[in-house]
C-alpha cells in the first residue's frame, strides 16, 4: 500500500494513493478528490509537487491542470473533444497534446487487467 504525506494545519497527514481519484490544479493550490469522500482536500502545493509524490505510472497527467488515478478510469472518449470517464461518473477533458499518450496508456492498462 502506497501513501502520500501532506502537511496541513493539523500536522502531517497520510493518505492512501489508491483512495485518490484525481488531483486538480488551481494556481499554486491543488484540490485532491478522494474516492470515499464528497469533500476534496485543498492544499497549498503546486501540481508538479503532488505529481512527484505519487507513484509513477499509476497517475496520468492528462491536462496541465489534472492528474487522474488510472485505476479509476472507466473509458476514454476520443471523438471530437477527448475526455476520460471516471468511476465516479465525472468527465475530465484530455488535452490535445496528451490525447495520443493517454489513449495508448488506456489501451495498455486495460489489456493487463
Amino acid at each position: 500500500m502506497e501513501t502520500i504525506s501532506i502537511k496541513s494545519s493539523e500536522g502531517l497527514q497520510f493518505y492512501n494513493t489508491s483512495n485518490i481519484m484525481r488531483v486538480q490544479a488551481i494556481s499554486n493550490y491543488c484540490k485532491i478528490y478522494f474516492v470515499d469522500s464528497s469533500k476534496p482536500l485543498l492544499i497549498s502545493k503546486c501540481l508538479i509537487w503532488v505529481e512527484a509524490q505519487l507513484p509513477l505510472g499509476k497517475f496520468w497527467r492528462i491536462h496541465r491542470t489534472h492528474l487522474v488515478n488510472s485505476v479509476h478510469v472507466n473509458k476514454m472518449n476520443t471523438y471530437k473533444k477527448p475526455y476520460l470517464l471516471m468511476s465516479s461518473g465525472e468527465k475530465i477533458t484530455v488535452s490535445r497534446r496528451k490525447k495520443l499518450i493517454i489513449n495508448k496508456a488506456v489501451k495498455t492498462s486495460h489489456k493487463v487487467q
